[in-house]
């Protein structure tokens, strides 16, 4: 944090120099925290609306409690993603209160956002049990950012039939993630059935000839429906915080 720039930014503004919407143009790009083995913006929330979330894979234990402790003092919510038992006991003993989601492997600590517009919802579709994982983080996580969230699972293409029994969720929904692996086609089913983008994650279940979801990758890059956007393989947290940010467009 520089002082002197924010003291100098804050005497413009009771001078009446610059205006208080300048000033926050100012701030938005201030201040991170340099640990060494990382820099903490910590002012991400004011330019994003949410916090900086930290990605617990390859990180040491202690790395991320260094980390959740500098977040949380400053923010007073943590959304980790990818994280072990081992990383939410850790959290947990340094911030003092945290919950654990283990399908999700999300550890949440402090209140989520509150939920602006309940009549708008975000519905998470898998297409097999194998891909609930998946879906789960994308659905913890949009749920964590403020949105009504509603969950369809198991509805792939090889009954189909299951999915059609659920229409009137699935046009009642104002954004839908669809998670699937094999040769990820529901997304494209799905674009065909609604008005409403449809945010695709191919996933890597499937048997050896679907490459760890690079079949339900390309699958879902080269399907024919309009309005459906892809994520990356397994990425349920891109796919929920992408839905959460189209949910809450013109949201006052």
């Amino acid at each position: 944090m520089n002082r002197e720039y924010i003291e100098d930014i804050l005497k413009k503004v009771s001078q009446q120099k610059i205006s208080v919407s300048e000033a926050m143009k100012e701030l938005k790009n201030l201040p991170f925290e340099n640990l060494g083995f990382a820099r903490v913006d910590h002012h991400r929330e004011l330019r994003r609306g949410f916090p900086e979330v930290i990605f617990c894979e390859r990180k040491t234990i202690s790395q991320i409690r260094v980390i959740a402790k500098k977040m949380w003092d400053k923010s007073g919510l943590i959304l980790a993603t990818r994280a072990s038992k081992e990383v939410y006991q850790e959290i947990r003993e340094t911030i003092g209160n945290a919950t654990y989601y283990p399908e999700a492997r999300i550890v949440i600590a402090g209140k989520a956002k509150p939920v602006i517009d309940s009549k708008r919802f975000i519905l998470v579709i898998s297409a097999g049990t194998g891909d609930i994982p998946v879906a789960e983080e994308a659905k913890v996580t949009a749920q964590v950012m403020g949105n009504r969230v509603e969950s369809l699972y198991d509805v792939g293409i090889a009954g189909v039939h299951r999915l059609m029994e659920e229409r009137e969720l699935l046009t009642g929904a104002n954004v839908l993630i669809v998670v699937a692996g094999m040769e990820g086609a529901l997304p494209g089913l799905v674009g065909g059935l609604v008005d409403r983008p449809v945010i695709a994650v191919p996933t890597s279940v499937g048997y050896g000839a679907s490459f760890k979801g690079i079949s339900a990758l390309l699958g879902m890059l080269t399907s024919c429906s309009p309005g459906v956007a892809v994520v990356n393989i397994d990425n349920g947290f891109g796919a929920g915080y992408l839905a959460s940010l189209i949910n809450q467009m013109n949201m006052e």
